[in-house]
């Protein structure tokens, strides 16, 4: 089987330890996490892990499984890339005096959708929110004229698909 990206989604309660004991599934496989988000969710109470892997979906599955039976995990799932609505954002610090002496980076703002968020004598903060090409995309535009600071968020998804789990989770919460 071939390596393809897979967002894993895992809803759990919010319960100190989880996280390591989680990305210590990972580790005793070998597989890197690639991008991780925590946060809640649709449903009071309960949290959303989102966790971006590069493997085959046997490993995958048998990840998956392997949160599940943590206790405090509710219910966890997978999905393809083709099969979720996903973005990510970025920050990128760039010198001042790039924005009005090199029109090649307004340029790239304007192409890339980016918004200016912040500028100050020394620098300004684009923000670009978008798929991990398109943030790599601007970074390799950018990197030219010097970044000074650059950070990007984890993955953030929705399935195409309706979910099962606020009915599952409702039900969880009524017991």
């Amino acid at each position: 089987m071939d390596n393809q990206w897979f967002t894993i989604s895992v809803y759990s309660e919010n319960h100190v330890g989880l996280l390591n004991r989680i990305s210590g599934i990972f580790l005793k496989r070998h597989i890197n996490i690639e991008s991780l988000n925590v946060s809640k969710s649709e449903i009071e109470g309960i949290s959303k892990f989102t966790i971006v892997v590069h493997t085959t979906e046997n490993w995958t599955r048998h990840i998956v499984a392997q949160i599940e039976k943590q206790i405090e995990v509710i219910k966890a799932f997978y999905h393809t890339d083709e099969e979720t609505i996903y973005q990510e954002s970025a920050l990128f610090k760039i010198a001042s005096h790039l924005l009005f002496d090199e029109r090649q980076i307004q340029n790239i703002i304007k192409d890339s959708h980016a918004q200016i968020v912040t500028v100050s004598r020394d620098y300004f903060v684009l923000a670009k929110t978008g798929r991990r090409s398109e943030i790599d995309q601007m970074h390799d535009d950018l990197e030219p004229f010097g970044i000074m600071q650059f950070v990007r968020s984890g993955r953030i998804t929705v399935t195409k698909a309706e979910m099962p789990i606020t009915a599952l989770l409702a039900n969880f919460q009524q017991s």
